[in-house]
């Protein structure tokens, strides 16, 4: 049978662009078959095959096998490179696992989260290797692209649970008495300015609020939010500070408090417990934070007893839950573009359970450096409980200091 093989070829590459690795096959091998004898030798050169190939075709089709779900049986292809290269798997474990190990002295420890990276090391250690491979690697040996978790919590102190037990009873006595209770801490600073802030909020789409690109700071510098919270009342007060975060600012955020909505809502009190963290303006190591509480002492009249939270704790401050939390949540997604704005947006934060804000700015000035020296600490009108006295004092009006 004479073969036009160039007509042969023709009909064969219009086809073959459209069919897969079998379907190939079969077409060479029904060709072959319809041509007879030397129908294998003229399709290979037409289709520019090799002959077992189309021999291969032809025999499927004669066969008459069952449909094949791909292309190849079971087993078929190019071998894999970790079969090929039996040390390959080995040596990308040797360089992930040091950096998941947190091995100091592993020289590639960044570059457990680059796969290009990852296959540059091996390819000079004599591992030809794509990046693409070098993840699916890292996927077959179970790793995964992942963030830090906080899981593990520093060693607590041995007395945080009696320091827990003495605070609930401090807070408990003075409820059950009429008497206020407040948690205090310093907010999160906050740039001043157009900036971008975390979350989002409702506007036309394709209206997104436009902002700075990077975050240095403007001229209004930050904003620096200190809040008392009313546990029995469930009120907040927030004073927005400009200059610095000080013992002395916490205490006037108090004397404020005090005088805006402590005194009339506690016009019979004599006491005020004051719950704190262990460190920051308000530490239970700050001289300041306690010659500022003895002076509003003795204006106000009142005994100020102190618990500070233990260490490691101060997400447990209530202030945290109660008021920073749904205050942050209030103003997500919003510039905080000056600090009225801020002002604005934290007295208008309220919660389902009755939450209510009263915010204004405080303008004054907090230098740091202010020493308390070790005469005027010793005169202080201070008593420390007998329970961890250096988390747990009272301090009185000089009339009232007990002998």
């Amino acid at each position: 049978m004479v073969v036009d093989e160039a007509i042969l070829a023709r009909r064969v590459a219009r086809l073959w662009p459209h069919l897969n690795e079998r379907q190939r096959r079969l077409l060479l091998g029904a060709e072959a078959d319809s041509l007879g004898r030397g129908g294998i030798a003229a399709v290979a050169r037409a289709a520019r095959v090799s002959r077992p190939t189309v021999a291969k075709g032809v025999q499927e089709l004669r066969l008459a096998p069952e449909p094949m779900r791909g292309a190849r049986r079971p087993g078929g292809g190019r071998r894999r490179l970790a079969t090929k290269d039996p040390g390959l798997v080995t040596a990308l474990e040797a360089l992930v696992e040091p950096a998941t190990r947190g091995d100091p002295e592993s020289p590639l420890r960044w570059t457990s989260m680059s796969t290009r990276q990852l296959a540059d090391a091996l390819a000079r250690e004599g591992h030809a290797v794509s990046y693409r491979t070098v993840a699916d690697l890292l996927h077959r040996e179970g790793y995964s692209l992942q963030a830090n978790v906080k899981t593990r919590e520093p060693s607590s102190h041995p007395d945080r649970d009696r320091q827990f037990h003495h605070l609930a009873d401090q807070v408990r006595a003075h409820l059950d008495a009429g008497q206020p209770v407040v948690s205090v801490d310093t907010k999160k600073k906050e740039l001043v300015g157009p900036f971008k802030n975390g979350g989002r909020e409702w506007r036309p789409t394709g209206d997104p609020e436009q902002v700075n690109v990077h975050d240095f700071p403007g001229e209004a510098g930050k904003a620096i939010p200190y809040g008392v919270y009313d546990v029995a009342a469930n009120t907040g007060w927030v004073a927005v500070g400009r200059d610095h975060d000080t013992a002395a600012f916490a205490v006037e955020t108090l004397r404020r408090w005090w005088r805006s909505m402590g005194r009339p809502a506690y016009p019979e009190a004599e006491r005020l417990l004051v719950c704190a963290d262990g460190g920051g303006s308000n530490g239970s190591r700050v001289r300041l934070w306690k010659a500022e509480l003895a002076r509003l002492a003795a204006e106000t009249g009142l005994v100020i007893t102190v618990c500070h939270l233990p260490p490691g704790t101060s997400k447990w401050n209530r202030i945290e839950h109660r008021l920073f939390a749904h205050i942050s949540m209030n103003w997500r997604g919003r510039p905080l573009t000056s600090h009225e704005v801020i002002v604005e947006l934290i007295a208008a934060t309220t919660t389902r359970t009755g939450l209510t804000v009263r915010a204004e700015l405080d303008e004054g000035a907090y230098p740091k450096g202010v020493k308390v020296s070790d005469e005027e600490f010793a005169a202080l009108p201070i008593v420390h409980h007998g329970f961890h006295g250096d988390w747990n004092y009272t301090l009185y009006p000089p009339d009232l200091l007990p002998d």
